[in-house]
This record gives structure tokens, sequence and C-alpha cells, in this order.
């Protein structure tokens, strides 16, 4: 299954990945043509194991594609054996359990370079495997939490709300896939391994890069969260505006912006209004400029609305709901979406990696491994190891059936 395409090609990943913060990192790895072996207990990782028809079946289908799977029970002997000998032929290990989990288990990461100087060695964790939060555990929810991004959405007087997608997991999984690559490419100087330590609440904290704007520019006062408008109110328009057939997005971010939106709206007599004139007046009558919005957007198509804004330069976008972004025919063009025909889910819309869209790589997707699928593969050809031999692993328990 190893891709002889793509920028990674003839590198080995151990991806012990878990949800979507590790797995992703290793879903672009595979995508930019890595050989990566998802190493999974007998049970199968955590999404594989809520079943096929849960609602986990397509976020692990799309995170673990181009993927083989090991399926090894590393609390035997035997498999944390068989495990530190994969070591021995592997690029990179990732995982993202608990701090110390690898190392209850004897297959630390000091201990796995030992036996591969040149390994990279990528962790992914919330708050790190440092520090006096190194052991709280950490989802995607309580890292928004503990980041200040929920604390920044949703608006003044309500709770504070998460976001709607989980952003910390993945991240964490761009960062740590970015943080692999640049050790590979320091390796090719130095040829030293690495252990990377990656925490999701290191990876968000410059999304609060104009929450922080309006903490300063304030006198370091607390913003009261503001819905869908501007962090600091400084910009107007700046909201999500009400269409006849749903919600757009329109922001002016110079004045010129302005000037063509009220072309486009067809108020151009407010060109020669001069106490709106600029972002510090607008910005001081921000229900004013609304409702000038509003009277346009309450009256059109979100269609129309873009058709109108963009075409005078403003930045627009109609609000849309997952199935409309899965038809989108400009992503479906760009390769940034797929159709494939899925065994049990039937047709499915499958995302390809941001990377290859941005390069113009072409690696042929494929659905993840059944588990355990590449069992007999993996052992032959890296280890090589004979059919008895593996057949005993398998009536021992100590791999997958």
């Amino acid at each position: 299954m190893a891709s002889d395409k793509g920028s990674l090609a003839g590198i080995t990943v151990l991806d012990l990945g878990q949800i979507y913060n590790g797995p992703y990192a290793t879903f672009l790895m595979a995508m930019a043509g890595a050989r990566v072996i998802k190493v999974e207990s007998l049970m199968g990782e955590t999404l594989r194991g809520r079943g096929e028809t849960s609602a986990a079946a397509y976020p692990f289908m799309l995170l673990n594609q181009n993927k083989e799977s090991l399926s090894i029970d590393l609390k035997t002997d035997q498999g944390k054996d068989i495990f530190r000998q994969l070591v021995t032929k592997a690029d990179v290990v990732l995982e993202n359990f608990s701090p110390d989990t690898m190392t209850k288990l004897g297959l630390s990461a000091t201990s796995l370079l030992e036996l591969n100087p040149a390994l990279i060695y990528a962790a992914g964790s919330g708050y790190g495997r440092s520090g006096p939060h190194r052991d709280f555990q950490a989802m995607d929810l309580t890292v928004q939490a503990m980041s200040g991004v929920m604390s920044t959405t949703g608006y003044d007087g309500t709770p504070p709300l998460k976001a709607g997608v989980p952003l910390c997991d993945f991240f964490g999984g761009v960062h740590l896939y970015g943080a692999i690559v640049t050790a590979l490419f320091e390796r090719t100087t130095t040829g030293k391994g690495a252990i990377i330590d990656m925490a999701m609440q290191d990876t968000v904290l410059p999304n609060l890069a104009s929450v922080l704007g309006a903490y300063y520019y304030f006198d370091q006062q607390v913003p009261a969260r503001t819905g869908n408008q501007h962090s600091a109110l400084t910009m107007s328009p700046y909201n999500v505006y009400e269409a006849t057939d749903g919600h757009v997005s329109i922001i002016c971010i110079r004045d010129g912006h302005w000037r063509g939106l009220l072309r486009a709206i067809g108020r151009a007599e407010l060109l020669e209004d001069a106490s709106l004139a600029k972002m510090s007046q607008r910005s001081e009558r921000i229900a004013d400029v609304d409702a000038i919005v509003s009277e346009f957007t309450q009256a059109h198509t979100r269609q129309e609305i873009l058709d109108a804004l963009q075409g005078e330069g403003v930045p627009t976008a109609m609000v849309r709901d997952v199935k409309e972004v899965l038809a989108d025919e400009h992503m479906h063009e760009r390769g940034t979406l797929r159709d494939i025909e899925h065994p049990v889910l039937g047709n499915v819309t499958l995302m390809n990696s941001a990377i290859n869209v941005a390069t113009g790589s072409r690696i042929e997707p494929k659905l993840p491994a059944q588990l355990g699928e590449q069992n007999d593969l993996v052992l032959s050809e890296l280890l090589g190891m004979d059919d008895s031999t593996i057949q005993q692993l398998r009536s021992t328990g100590v791999i997958s059936q």
C-alpha cells in the first residue's frame, strides 16, 4: 500500500494516533506519500471501535485513508518486542495518548530513540509533557475552555460557547504534521532523530490574535463577547446578515469596500454622507450601519447578495450548511472534495489533503484498511517473519485474527 509518489515517499510511520488529533497528522503524511502503518489494539482504535454504522464512521474513514492496519496487543511482552523491532525500521512514531502512557508500556520516547537514533518521536496531548497541567485529562472541549477560545465565542451576557467544530484537535494535528516534517528535514543534515512534544493548547493560542488586540487596545480590559461582530468593535460593517433564504457574512475592512457596498445595494446617496465615510466613524454607529445593510439583505436571496457585493469587490459569503458545502462545485473541481462509494455508508463525499490540492499532488485515495488487514504484510515485509511465526502470534492473541 505504500505510495511511490509524493514528497514523503520512502518515509515509514508507526501511527498510534487516536480520534482526531494524531490521525489527522498521519493522514496528511499518508496523502503526501508516506507509508503509514496504523498500529491498533486488538479491539481497534477508538473511532473504529464505535462501529461503521455510527456517527464516528465518517471521521474514521476520512482520517485513515491510505493507511495500513497492524492490530497488535502492546500489553504483551511479544507485542512490545515486535513494536520495538518495527521502530528500528521506521522513520516516525506518533502517538497522542495521555502523557506517560507509552512509558508505562515500557515504550518511552527515549528508549525507542536508543533503538533508532534517527527516529522522529511525535507526541500530541492537550497541554504538553511538561508544566503543571501536563497530567490534566484533555479533549477538544476542555482545551477550548482552557485556551480562551470558549470565552470569546457567543454573545455578551450569555454563557460562553464552544466552537461548532473540534478546532483544537485539528490545529494540533496540523502542527504535529508540520513539526514532524520539520524534524525530518533537519535530520537530512544532522542524521539525528528528535522528540516532539505538541500541546493542543499551544497550537490554538494564535487564534486569539484579534481578541488580544482588543485586550491591549482597551488598557488590558477583557473584551466582552461580540457574537458575529469584530472582537474590538472597530470594524463596520462586520456581521452576519439575514437574507430571504438564509444568511450571509459581509465585512468591509477598507473604506473602499464600504463605497463598493453602497453602490451594490443601491444606496449611492450615502457616498456623500461624510459621517460614515471613515471606518472609525462607522464603528461608532454600528447599529445604523447594520440597519442599512440589513434593509438590502432582507429583501434578497443569498445568491443575489453575493453577486451584487462580490461584483463590487466586497468580501461576502453565503452561510452554508454542511450539505451545501459537500456539493460545492469549486472544491470538487479543485480536487478538495471527491465522491466515493463506501461498502456500508454508500455514496459519500471525502476530503483530500489541502496540501495535495495546494501543490497539485495526486495521491490516489484508498479507503481505510480493515482491522489488522496488513498484519501479515507488515510482519513479513519489515521483520521477515514467516507464515508459521505469524500464525503463532495470531493463535496466542498477540495479533488479531
